[in-house]
Formats: C-alpha cells, structure tokens, sequence
C-alpha cells in the first residue's frame, strides 16, 4: 500500500507531519481526518528515492531491535513493520512503509531491503536472508541490533580520535602553502637586491616556493583528475577485486585488511551459526558480508567445499585468507561441537587485536604530525635565517 506525506494541524494548532499509508490520495485524507487533524498538505511518498531516505545508524538499530522483538512475539513481519512505523520520524517511516509495501506485494524481507541499500547494508540483507531461509529471523535480527550497535560505537570513537590529527594536519598544511606563496617571495626580493650568494636550504626554498606558485594549481588539478579517474575505474566489480586483492596481499595493508576481514567474517558467521542458521547459509551471508572483494572470494570458494562435505578448517587452511589463530579456534570448535562459540571467541579476540592496532596507530598519528609539520617549518625558518646571518657576519666590524 502506498505511503502519503502529509503536514496537519492538530486542535490546538500546533502542525504535525508524518507518513501514513492509504490506498489513495482521497483515503489518506479521510485518515488524517479520522485522527482530529487539518490537512495542510499532502503527497505521494514514493517519489523519494532510496538514497534520500536512508536511515542512520541509530534509527537502524533501535527498529532492528523493535522488529526482533515483535517477531519473536508472533507478530507477522508487515505489521511489525507498520507497528514500527507508526512511532518513527517521517524518514525513517518512510523507508519502512515501502519495505512493508514490497512484502505486500508478495515479495521477500530481503528482496525488499534490496530496494534500500544505504540503509541496509549487504551484511544486514545477507544476514535477513539467511535467517528466513533458517526460519530463524527473530533471532538474527536480535544479533543483528547488537552489531549494528557496536559498529556504531566503534566508527564514532574512530571518528573522534581522528578529527583532532586531521584538523591538525590542514592547518599545518595551510599554514606552510601560505609561507610559500606570500612569506617566501618577498624575502627573495630583499636577498636578490642584495646580491648575496645564498645557501643550498635558502636556493631550495626558493625553488620550492616557485613551484608552488607557478606548478601548484595544475599538480592540485592533475592529482584531483587522477583521483576521479582512479574513483570511475574501480567501480567495475573486476577492477575493484583487483585493488581490493592488492590490499589483501601487499606487504604493507596485508596484516591489517585481513584482520578486519577476519574479525567481520568470524563475527558474521558466529552470530549466524548461534541463531541456529545451516552451516553454508551462514557462510554464504558471512562472506556476502566481507568488505574485502578478493577475501569475499575466498570465502566463496572455501563455501563450495564445506558443501562438497570438507570441514571448515580445512577449507579455510586452504583459502590461505585467514589468521591461523582464528583457524585454530574453528579447528577447536569444531572438534567439541561447539562452532558457534568458538566463532563468537575468535571474532572476540580479532576484533580485540584490531582495535588495539587501531588505537596504537590513532596515538601515533598526532605526534608524527607535529614532528612532520614542526620540521618543515624548522627547515624554512632555517632556509630565511642562514643567508641573513651570512649578510650579518659579513657586515660586522
């Protein structure tokens, strides 16, 4: 049933909006009648896209964790979601009346999380699928609340150590760029009138200033035209295995690219496997849900031979994508029959030694910044110095 927006006036004058569903504009108007409302306006909802309404991660998971509740309860899924609905912000009703009015039409839950996919993401799709097809949907969403939950805790604490270092780093740059463009010239000017011979910093610094003023805007433009460039080419899905596949392996992004796979892969899967979900409807979902397209790949291949009836150590030994000690620990599983909390242990302790790696590397990011920043201005107030204490020495009685 398609979703009106409207603006009323209640009794007291006060204007409300909000979403509500009808079969028609003439439907929808009777309804907000019906509540002691004035229509001030009125319209279609479907015109917005997927995009404009795409939920926040709050939102996300405070109606993940409603519609896990009524669920479990025996509400069906439409009108938990209609439920839902009624109690959000106009945004966020929006999306879920027209998932309501996907499944109306007979389609899927997942089907119908299609047609959004900035509010859920292919983790959250991969993992409603594979909790309809376990009939455990209930519970995956329940988990599902908790990752989205801490997901967002762990972006809000990333973001925040950061902003300090970037704002840091800007100023920084700015300030040099400026030194460059204004500072340096009209020193030039006082030394060239001078004549004096000047030292190898100060011939340097020059010529970095005239660089900057001269080259810099088209180096900015060609950089800025490269990354575009580079932005178009790896949205084809091959090209952006081949990077992805680059981070996974170089010397340099290896550790950390699979750690964070890992610690999504062995999360994913745990919290599918503890729901009760099969084995390769889990890993199928947990591999849907791997950022990394040349580990998702793996998991792929490793999927087929868990199907074909190899154990799960052996196809991740085999896939060669994984840390051993999260192999170790499936191993261990395994053999006590107790996957399901083994995964959700490995996932733990991954996820563990990623934030650690994340926070050292946060706490190093400031002070390399400042030692950086600090020497190149050490450097050109040494450039300006040198040749005027040449001028000084030569002048002196």
């Amino acid at each position: 049933m398609p979703g009106f927006r409207f603006q009323a006036t209640d009794p007291r004058g006060k204007l409300q909006s909000g979403v509500t569903e009808a079969a028609t504009a003439a439907a929808a108007r009777l309804t907000i009648r019906d509540r002691g409302l004035t229509l001030v306006s009125l319209q279609a909802d479907g015109s917005r896209t997927a995009q404009d309404a795409a939920l926040s991660l709050p939102s996300l998971t405070l109606v993940t964790r409603q519609l896990s509740t009524l669920i479990g309860s025996g509400l069906r899924i439409d009108e938990a979601l209609k439920t839902i609905a009624g109690g959000q912000p106009p945004k966020v009703a929006t999306v879920l009346l027209q998932v309501r009015a996907a499944l109306t039409e007979g389609r899927s839950l997942t089907e119908a999380l299609g047609d959004h996919p900035a509010s859920f993401s292919d983790y959250f799709r991969a993992s409603v699928r594979a909790g309809e097809q376990a009939g455990r949907l209930d519970a995956v969403l329940g988990h599902l609340a908790g990752f989205v939950e801490t997901r967002a805790r762990n972006r809000q604490t990333v973001v925040l150590a950061l902003l300090y270092p970037a704002l840091l780093g800007l100023v920084s740059l700015g300030i040099v760029t400026m030194l460059m463009v204004f500072v340096v010239p009209d020193i030039v000017k006082v030394f060239a009138a001078r004549g004096a011979s000047l030292p190898f910093l100060t011939r340097a610094l020059i010529a970095v200033s005239a660089w900057v003023r001269g080259s810099g805007p088209a180096a900015a433009a060609i950089f800025a035209s490269f990354a575009f460039a580079l932005t178009l080419w790896q949205r084809k899905p091959a090209n952006r295995q081949k990077l992805h596949r680059v981070f996974a392996t170089g010397g340099l992004t290896r550790r950390f690219v699979q750690r964070m796979n890992a610690a999504q892969f062995a999360s994913t899967l745990a919290t599918l496997v503890q729901s009760g979900v099969p084995l390769v409807a889990a890993l199928d979902a947990a591999g849907d849900a791997t950022p990394n397209l040349h580990i998702r790949a793996c998991i792929a291949a490793l999927t087929q031979k868990v199907r074909q009836g190899s154990t799960l150590r052996v196809a991740m030994e085999a896939a060669g994508c994984f840390p051993a000690m999260l192999t170790a620990m499936v191993a261990s599983g395994e053999a006590n029959g107790r996957l399901g909390d083994a995964l959700s242990h490995a996932a733990t302790d991954q996820q563990r030694d990623l934030d650690a790696w994340v926070k050292a590397v946060v706490a190093l990011v400031e002070p390399g910044i400042l030692l950086v920043m600090g020497g190149v201005v050490m450097t050109i107030v040494l450039a300006i110095l040198l040749p005027i204490v040449s001028m000084n020495a030569l002048v002196a009685p």
